[in-house]
């Protein structure tokens, strides 16, 4: 359990600007979730988000070890939700490596549709994201706003109209361009597979590569480049080396694009290369 005492210059501030300014490192979704979850309460009773808090007021936390994580970083966390387009029906934001998309054992309290939800709230319409990236995984993703926008938006995935673009640091030499096709299984089946690429920087021993993924199967890009002998560099879990400062994958969706079915226009967002794997890169050509 961990307890804070409300000071005299804090008195009258919502119960959940209280917390942030506590917990600078947590974010707003993650506050609400402990609310919701009753593991923030005071004089053991729990407590609503905009309950004005007073001078003396002690507010307990319910002990966890990202609780304990998030109090002892010494600088505020990533948390801010990166919009990088917006219009009626839709919503992309660019998720960082680290963070899941959907909740899952270990992201529960904190993950980009909680942080999309968080950032809507107030709206009459359900959210939801369209696809998704591995917890790994950086780079844009798609959220619907609606039902009505949400199934527009899921058919150009499923007619594959819409063009996902990545890029990865892989192991050993890999020169030009060429496909990817070697089928992999999911779910008990085998199902095709088909990924483009060309390279764009290569040492005797790395090749930073940019892939096009035509189908889009559960890791898709990561198993085929490690049953080519190219693992992805920090893919543990496919063989790839690891590499000092680098604590995930290096594999970056740098774009997606697609006609948007609401108005007609042409659309691609982009993502710029996030600083970890541009400095790991650096080090490494």
């Amino acid at each position: 359990m961990h307890t804070f005492k409300v000071e005299q210059h804090e008195a009258g501030q919502t119960l959940l600007q209280f917390l942030q300014q506590r917990i600078p490192a947590a974010g707003r979704g993650y506050l609400r979730q402990l609310l919701k979850k009753g593991r923030i309460c005071s004089e053991d009773k729990a407590w609503q988000e905009d309950t004005p808090v007073y001078e003396g007021q002690c507010i307990t936390l319910g002990s966890s070890a990202r609780l304990q994580e998030l109090l002892t970083q010494p600088t505020v966390a990533d948390t801010e939700l990166g919009i990088l387009f917006e219009s009626k029906e839709m919503l992309v934001v660019d998720k960082p490596a680290g963070v899941a998309v959907h909740s899952s054992s270990g992201h529960e309290d904190d993950n980009i549709t909680s942080r999309v939800q968080d950032y809507l709230q107030g709206k009459r319409f359900q959210v939801a994201p369209i696809h998704r990236l591995d917890v790994g995984t950086s780079g844009p993703v798609l959220f619907g706003k609606g039902k009505k926008a949400c199934a527009a938006l899921g058919t150009l995935f499923m007619r594959h109209e819409v063009e996902k673009v990545y890029v990865a640091l892989v192991s050993g030499n890999l020169q030009g361009s060429g496909a990817l096709s070697r089928p992999l299984s999911a779910k008990g089946k085998v199902k095709s597979c088909y990924t483009t690429f060309s390279t764009l920087k290569r040492t005797a021993d790395l090749s930073l590569v940019e892939l096009v993924l035509i189908t889009g199967r559960q890791h898709q890009i990561r198993r085929q480049l490690a049953l080519e002998g190219h693992p992805v560099v920090g893919d543990g879990r496919y063989g790839g080396v690891e590499v000092e400062g680098l604590e995930h994958p290096f594999l970056h969706c740098s774009s997606i694009a697609f006609t948007d079915p609401f108005s007609g226009t042409p659309l691609k967002i982009e993502s710029k290369l996030p600083s970890p794997l541009q400095d790991a890169m650096s080090a490494l050509f």
